[in-house]
């Protein structure tokens, strides 16, 4: 099936417009995803119709808010194909919903329980387990990657042991487009530590396909609905519901609540115990629009797509003089980051933008990374749907370009 990019280009308001002068070419797509008209859309409808708390209103807008916001839960049990609705919890993005995990967490490892990451986490799925494991006495163990990128699936298996409670690995690498083999480490961890819990940080993988939960074996996957199409601000943590109900709570106060006296109070029940204060209505609402918005394409047509252009990236880069890719992995998504031997990636980003090119510079919240692959940071272009081939070929040209003017 042809993949018609134009049309969904016309979708999004935003790619209309020009940056000093010049059409917008926008590749900042892993620190966030541009919104197509209907999720802006579902968002201004919920102010302008039914602006209202959620649950337990005696009237027509909190009910209509409450109809929406909690259809907004079964449109993600359903995308990621979560066992129940009450599995979805949801917060104000990927960290929070990391840090509802290790917090909980903390709570119950003791000195001598180790903690598995890998060499390349974003700060939000290593500085989380860091503290826990800090605040219990507890080991944090890094598995290593390869300098192409890739983890080193042997070095990750010999960390596993009878003393590991948690694994946390990346569905992409927000750095360098890595695809991790998620069911594979899954399987591997639950072989070698059976009592280990696995969280998957999807915050990069969300937008570039699909999730099934429960044929990946996994106990936790957490993303964020900025970055598929959706607001920011909002967020998802799935964990399997026998887990969740005795979770540790997270904050207190508001909806996660059931009774409360000036001695004591009682938790409610799942997904609302981990759910305190008044939640981004707006914001779960427009997620849930993201979401059926990007179920209604193609995923077959959708990756050939965002294949083509990496692949165009990654051939035009490789020809590129002076230019050196980060991150060569085998498998890899909608990241090309690179550096060249002319100009600071700060100075790239800052002449790219004169010529209307969006990308994003520096460790991309990657700094343990940076450091294991000897850069000070890199220069990251990221792809999305709505980008084309002939973007791709721009940024090149404006490369020669910055090339020139750095030379």
């Amino acid at each position: 099936m042809s993949f018609d990019v134009d049309a969904i280009r016309a979708q999004f308001p935003i790619l209309s417009q020009q940056i000093n002068g010049k059409p917008l070419i926008y590749l900042d797509n892993a620190a966030t995803t541009q919104k197509p008209q209907c999720v802006i859309d579902a968002i201004v409808d919920y102010y302008t119709t039914c602006n209202s708390n959620v649950h337990r209103g005696a009237h027509k807008l909190a009910d209509e808010a409450t109809r929406r916001y909690e259809g907004a839960r079964d449109v993600i049990a359903e995308f990621i194909n979560a066992n129940q609705r009450e599995e979805i919890i949801w917060t104000s993005g990927t960290t929070e919903a990391i840090n509802i995990v290790a917090n909980g967490l903390a709570q119950m490892l003791k000195p001598g329980d180790e903690v598995v990451v890998t060499e390349m986490e974003h700060h939000a799925n290593i500085v989380t387990w860091q503290q826990a494991c800090k605040a219990s006495g507890a080991s944090l163990k890094i598995a290593p990657i390869n300098d192409e990128g890739e983890l080193i699936i042997e070095a990750f298996e010999q960390l596993l042991n009878s003393h590991t409670k948690m694994v946390a690995f990346p569905q992409v690498s927000n750095a360098l487009g890595t695809v991790n083999p998620i069911k594979e480490l899954c399987e591997k961890t639950k072989a070698k530590a059976p009592d280990a819990l696995v969280l998957v940080d999807g915050a990069q993988g969300i937008a570039h396909g699909t999730v099934d939960v429960q044929d990946l074996g996994i106990d936790f996957y957490v993303f964020s609905g900025h970055k598929l199409f959706g607001p920011t601000g909002t967020g998802v943590l799935w964990g399997r519901e026998v887990i969740l109900r005795d979770w540790p709570v997270w904050q207190v106060g508001g909806e996660m609540i059931s009774e409360v006296t000036y001695e004591d109070a009682k938790w409610n029940e799942l997904p609302y115990k981990l759910e305190a204060g008044t939640p981004n209505i707006a914001g779960v609402i427009g997620t849930a629009a993201a979401v059926t918005w990007f179920t209604s394409l193609d995923m077959h047509a959708v990756k050939a797509h965002e294949a083509a252009l990496l692949a165009s990236a990654t051939q035009q880069a490789e020809d590129f003089e002076g230019l050196r890719i980060i991150g060569t992995a085998k498998n890899k998504t909608g990241v090309l980051s690179f550096l060249m031997d002319e100009g600071h990636p700060a100075d790239i980003g800052f002449l790219l933008d004169k010529q209307g090119i969006a990308i994003r510079t520096g460790h991309h919240c990657a700094e343990p990374l940076m450091n294991r692959l000897h850069v000070p940071g890199t220069a990251r272009a990221s792809f999305s749907i709505y980008n084309t081939l002939a973007e791709v070929d721009a940024l090149f040209v404006a490369l020669k370009k910055v090339k020139m003017m750095l030379a």
